[in-house]
């Protein structure tokens, strides 16, 4: 299971759900599936199977998608080939 937790005062909706769509798209039914947690406070969070994979917080930024596929599937697929964006 995914969890990103994203600022509503920020707007940031939008990008978590495109997020989301990339991620089961990549991962399907492995995942368990994505949920989004509506927060405040400037936070941007993603978590897979409970494990923190990127915190806007601590990198001072957003992930570019092929990072954070590369995160989740650490955290939840290890060794899966994510083909193209392994390469990139």
């Amino acid at each position: 299971m995914v969890e990103i937790k994203y600022c509503t005062r920020c707007g940031w909706l939008p990008r978590s759900a495109w997020m989301a769509q990339e991620l089961l798209g990549t991962f399907g039914e492995a995942l368990g599936g994505v949920s989004l947690v509506p927060s405040s406070g400037g936070i941007f969070e993603v978590r897979a199977d409970g494990e923190l994979v990127w915190s806007r917080k601590e990198t001072g930024r957003f992930p570019e998608i092929k990072e954070l596929k590369r995160a989740v599937r650490d955290a939840v697929c290890p060794g899966m080939d994510l083909g193209h964006t392994d390469s990139l």
